[in-house]
C-alpha cells in the first residue's frame, strides 16, 4: 500500500513551550485513524500545519509524496477538514455558504449543486437552504460543516469531534459515510474525546501526549495481550488515574458528604 500522507520530525514551539516533539508517521489511502490524545497534547497544532495554517520549527509534510507549501493552495483541494469548532459566516444563507465554499476550492456552480443537493437531502437540510446560518441548530450547522468538507472530494480528511451535536440517526448515518469512504480509499483522521467511538471505528490508533506520539497501530497492537479498552488503555498511558478519586470529591461537594461516605456508599446511595 502506498503512502498518501507523510509526516518527518515536526517540531513547533510556541514560546517556551514545545508543542511538538519529533513527530512522524505515514498513513495509507482508506484508512481510518483514531488520532487522540489529551487537550494540549499536538493534536491540533499538527493538524494545522498539515493544513497550511502554521509553519513548524522543524520536519516536512508530504502528500502523495510531495512536500506541501503552504503558499501554494492547490494541495489544500485534496484536503476536507471539521474542526471541533467553527465560526460560520451566519449572516449568510446555506445555499450562499455553500457556494461560497466551493468557489473557494474551485468548483463551478454546477459541480457545486450536483454534488450538494443530494448531500443536503439526506441530512434532511434541503428544505433549509435559503435560512440564515445564524438560525441553525448545532446539528444543522455540524451537518453543514461536514457536507463543506466533502464538496471538492478530497483524498485526505480530518474530521474533530464530527459527531458533536448530531441526533442518533445522524450518528448512525455518518459512521456509515466514513466507512463508504475508506472502503473508495479516503483517509480519515478521526478526533474524539469518546474513546468508545473512537474504538469503534478506527482501524489505527494515533495517540498523542506532551507532544509526542506515544502509540501507534491498531487497537490490539498497541494494547498488547491485554483486553482492556481504549479508554482504559488512554488513561494508563497519559498517566490520568485519579478520575475516581476527582468524581468522590465532586459529589461530596454536590451532597454536603465526606469523601470516604460517597466513595463507600455507591453511586445510588450518593445520590440520595
Amino acid at each position: 500500500m502506498h503512502t498518501i500522507l507523510e509526516v518527518r520530525g515536526l517540531y513547533k514551539r510556541f514560546g517556551q513551550q514545545e508543542v511538538l516533539r519529533d513527530i512522524s508517521f505515514s498513513v495509507g489511502p482508506g484508512e481510518i485513524i483514531g488520532y487522540i490524545g489529551p487537550n494540549g497534547a499536538g493534536k491540533s497544532t499538527t493538524v494545522k500545519i498539515i493544513l497550511g495554517l502554521l509553519e513548524a520549527d522543524a520536519g516536512e509534510v508530504l502528500l502523495k509524496g510531495q512536500a506541501i507549501d503552504p503558499a501554494d493552495s492547490t494541495y489544500k483541494r485534496m484536503i476536507g477538514y471539521v474542526p471541533e469548532t467553527a465560526a460560520l459566516y451566519d449572516t449568510l444563507t446555506l445555499r450562499e455558504y455553500i457556494h461560497f465554499t466551493g468557489k473557494l476550492y474551485g468548483l463551478s456552480a454546477e459541480q457545486i449543486n450536483s454534488r450538494s443537493l443530494p448531500m443536503l437531502e439526506i441530512m434532511d437540510l434541503d428544505d433549509s437552504l435559503d435560512k440564515r446560518l445564524g438560525a441553525f441548530s448545532k446539528g444543522m450547522r455540524q451537518k453543514t460543516l461536514i457536507i463543506t468538507s466533502l464538496l471538492h472530494n478530497p483524498d485526505v480528511l480530518f474530521w474533530d469531534e464530527p459527531l458533536n451535536g448530531l441526533d442518533a440517526n445522524s450518528v448512525l448515518v455518518i459512521k456509515e459515510i466514513m466507512a463508504r469512504l475508506a472502503a473508495q480509499g479516503k483517509t480519515i483522521f478521526y478526533s474524539s474525546h469518546i474513546m468508545e467511538t473512537v474504538e469503534k471505528l478506527s482501524q489505527r490508533i494515533l495517540l498523542l501526549n506532551e507532544g509526542r506520539i506515544l502509540a501507534d497501530g491498531t487497537l490490539q497492537q498497541i494494547r498488547g495481550n491485554t483486553d482492556v479498552s481504549l479508554e482504559t488503555f488512554f488513561n494508563e498511558v497519559t498517566g490520568f488515574t485519579e478520575h475516581a478519586e476527582l468524581a468522590d470529591r465532586f459529589v461530596a461537594a454536590v451532597t454536603g458528604q465526606t469523601v470516604s461516605t460517597v466513595s463507600g456508599s455507591g453511586s445510588g446511595e450518593a445520590a440520595q
